[in-house]
């Protein structure tokens, strides 16, 4: 799977069935050369675009469910309010 195929891929919250958005990057470890992470949009802040600090929500591997044709399925406990 490329980089581009992800980015096509919309990623929801199992805990609470919300969409995080669409994968806008990923995180690679090049020592044990796998991807460790992907990082999706974070809420717009207009100070930290302005301070030059992206914004994103990083999720862990390990935190994926399932990697489907359309969607990326994620357990994040922590994002639920």
């Amino acid at each position: 799977m490329t980089l581009s195929e992800l980015r096509q891929k919309e990623v929801i919250n199992t805990r609470d069935g919300r969409s995080l958005g669409r994968v806008c990057d990923i995180v690679f470890c090049p020592c044990e050369g796998r991807v460790t992470a992907i990082v999706v949009p974070g809420e717009f802040c207009l100070s930290a675009l302005l301070r030059g600090e992206k914004a994103g929500v990083v999720i862990p591997w390990e935190r994926l469910c399932k990697v489907g044709d359309d969607v990326i399925l994620a357990d994040l406990p922590d994002l639920c309010e």
